[in-house]
C-alpha cells in the first residue's frame, strides 16, 4: 500500500489517490517468471529425489527437497543423454543444473534440469562415467571377448614403473610361489601428464611380434595404489584401447582391491592388487608336488591291477586248445566260413526273387491307381466345393448389408442431434449434467442450452 503526504502546504481539498494498477494472475505470474530467469537463471542445486515420475514420452517429473524446502524439477526426455551413468531414484542425492522458471498454467516456479550427477561426483569422475558408458557401448568390456589366463605361464611381462612398489610386491611373490619364471620389465612412468600414452605405447611394444623379444605368455599392467587423480593415466581412452587391442592376453593389477579403472574393464583379467596378480599367475611349488605325488600314486594302483590281469588272461590263453592246437582249429573255422558263405548266397537268392515279386505286384496295382483319373475326380470336387463357397460368401453378404442397414436406421432414430435438428434444444449446467426439470434448473449457477447450431449460456432468473 502507497501513503502520499505533503506537509509542505495544506491543498484547499485533498485530492483522490490513483487508481492502482490491477494485474490479471496471466501477467503477474509472466513478471514473475521473467524475474526468475533474469534474476536467477541457470544454477547447480543439489538435494534428494522424491516423487519420481516417469512418463511414457520419456520426460521425467521429480522434487528436490533438503530438511528445510523443496523445489519442483522436470527432465525432458531429449536430455536423457546429458546423464548417463545417473540413474534418478526416489530418496537419491544428486547434483542438477538448469534454468529456473515458472511453469504458469500452475503458477510454481520449477527447475528445467539440463544435466543430473550423483552428489560429490567431480570432474574426473563424470569423466570416467562418460568413457566408461561408451567404451562399454563399443563392446570393449564385453566378457566375450576375454580370454582365459594360461595356467602355467614361463615368460611374464610387467608394463609398469621399476622404481615403484608394485613391482617389488610382485616379484617377491611369484618368486617365492615358483621359480623359474622368467619376468619381462617394460619401464614406464605410471602418474602424471604423459604416463598414459607410454602404457599404451608400451602394450603396443610387447604385443608386436616384430619387437626383437622373445613373446611373453601374459602382459601384466600394475600400479600401486591412490587417488582417483593418481590412478587417472589408467583411465584414459588410449591406454583402454590398447589394452582391448593388445595380442597377448592381459592382467591389470592396478592400485587396490577397492580401485576400478577403464583398464580393469577392458582387460582380459583384473586382479585386486599386484601381489594377487602374482599369485593368480604362479603355482606353488610345494603344492604341484604333492599333487602330483597323489596323481602319481592314483595311477600306479590301476596300472598294477590291469598288468596282473593281463597275465592272468595270457597264463589262460596258453592253456587253451587254441594256443596247443592251432592248426586243428584253423581247419574248422575255414569249414565255418564255407557253411556260413553258402548259407549267405542262398538267403541272397532267395531274397531277390521275394523282392522282384513284390516289385512286379507294386507296379500292377500302381497301373490300377493312375493319378490322372485321381486328380480329375479330385479337381472336379474341388470346383464344387468353390462354387459352393461363392454362393455362401456372396449371401453372408447380402444379409450383413441389409442387417447393417437397419442398425443404422435405428441408429439414426437415436441420434440425439435429430431432435435437435426437429426443434428441440438439450441444458446442462456448467459441469455438463443434463438437466430434466425445472427444479434442477433453478438450482444451478449457469445453464448451457444446446441448439443445433451451437450452445447459448444463461444463468436462472434468482
Amino acid at each position: 500500500m502507497q501513503l502520499d503526504f505533503d506537509l509542505r502546504a495544506a491543498p484547499a481539498a485533498a485530492k483522490a489517490p490513483p487508481e492502482p494498477a490491477v494485474l490479471t494472475v496471466g501477467s503477474l505470474t509472466r513478471r514473475i517468471r521473467e524475474l526468475l530467469e533474469n534474476g536467477v537463471g541457470q544454477v547447480w542445486v543439489e538435494g534428494e529425489i522424491s516423487n519420481l515420475r516417469r512418463q511414457p514420452s520419456g520426460h521425467m517429473y521429480f522434487t528436490l527437497k533438503d530438511a528445510s524446502s523443496q523445489l519442483a524439477c522436470v527432465l525432458f526426455a531429449g536430455q536423457s543423454a546429458r546423464i548417463a551413468g545417473v540413474r534418478p531414484a526416489d530418496g537419491s542425492q544428486v547434483q542438477a543444473f538448469g534454468d529456473i522458471t515458472v511453469y504458469e498454467a500452475r503458477g510454481n516456479y520449477q527447475l528445467i534440469v539440463r544435466q543430473l550427477r550423483d552428489r560429490g561426483l567431480g570432474a574426473l569422475q563424470a569423466k570416467f562415467e562418460e568413457l566408461k558408458r561408451r567404451l562399454e557401448a563399443e563392446g570393449l568390456f564385453d566378457p566375450a571377448r576375454k580370454r582365459p589366463l594360461p595356467k602355467f605361464p614361463r615368460r611374464i611381462a610387467v608394463v609398469t614403473s621399476p622404481a615403484g612398489a608394485a613391482i617389488r610386491d610382485f616379484l617377491n611373490v611369484l618368486h617365492r610361489r615358483q621359480r623359474g619364471i622368467e619376468v619381462l620389465i617394460h619401464p614406464v612412468r605410471v602418474q602424471g601428464k604423459g604416463a598414459a600414452g607410454e602404457i599404451a605405447e608400451a602394450i603396443a611394444f610387447l604385443g608386436n611380434p616384430a619387437n626383437g623379444l622373445p613373446r611373453p605368455d601374459v602382459v601384466v599392467v600394475t600400479r600401486g595404489g591412490g587417488s582417483l587423480e593418481d590412478l587417472w593415466e589408467f583411465n584414459e581412452e588410449a591406454v583402454a584401447r590398447a589394452v582391448a587391442a593388445s595380442p597377448i592376453p592381459l592382467v591389470s593389477a592396478v592400485g587396490h582391491e577397492i580401485d576400478f579403472t577403464i583398464c580393469d574393464f577392458a582387460a582380459d583379467f583384473r586382479a585386486p592388487t599386484p601381489s594377487a596378480a602374482a599369485e593368480i599367475l604362479s603355482a606353488d611349488s610345494g603344492e604341484i608336488l604333492e599333487k602330483l605325488g597323489h596323481l602319481a600314486a592314483r595311477l600306479l594302483r590301476p596300472a598294477r591291477a590291469e598288468l596282473d590281469r593281463l597275465r592272468n588272461e595270457l597264463a589262460s590263453l596258453r592253456r587253451t586248445a587254441l594256443f596247443l592246437e592251432p592248426e586243428r582249429r584253423l581247419r574248422e573255422a575255414r569249414q565255418t566260413l564255407d557253411s556260413q558263405s553258402a548259407g549267405l548266397q542262398s538267403a541272397a537268392t532267395s531274397a531277390t526273387q521275394s523282392l522282384r515279386i513284390a516289385l512286379s505286384d507294386s507296379l500292377r496295382g500302381l497301373q490300377r491307381h493312375d493319378p490322372a483319373v485321381q486328380i480329375s475326380r479330385l479337381q472336379h470336387s474341388l470346383d464344387l466345393q468353390r462354387q459352393s463357397m461363392e454362393r455362401h460368401a456372396e449371401k453372408k453378404l447380402r444379409d450383413s448389408k441389409s442387417t447393417l442397414e437397419r442398425q443404422a436406421a435405428v441408429l439414426e432414430a437415436l441420434n440425439p442431434n435429430a431432435a435437435l435438428a426437429r426443434g428441440y434444444t438439450i441444458t446442462t449446467d456448467a459441469s455438463g449434467k443434463i438437466l430434466r426439470n425445472a427444479a434442477e434448473a433453478r438450482a444451478a449457477s449457469l445453464l448451457k442450452t444446446k441448439f443445433p447450431d451451437g450452445t447459448v449460456e444463461s444463468r436462472p432468473l434468482p
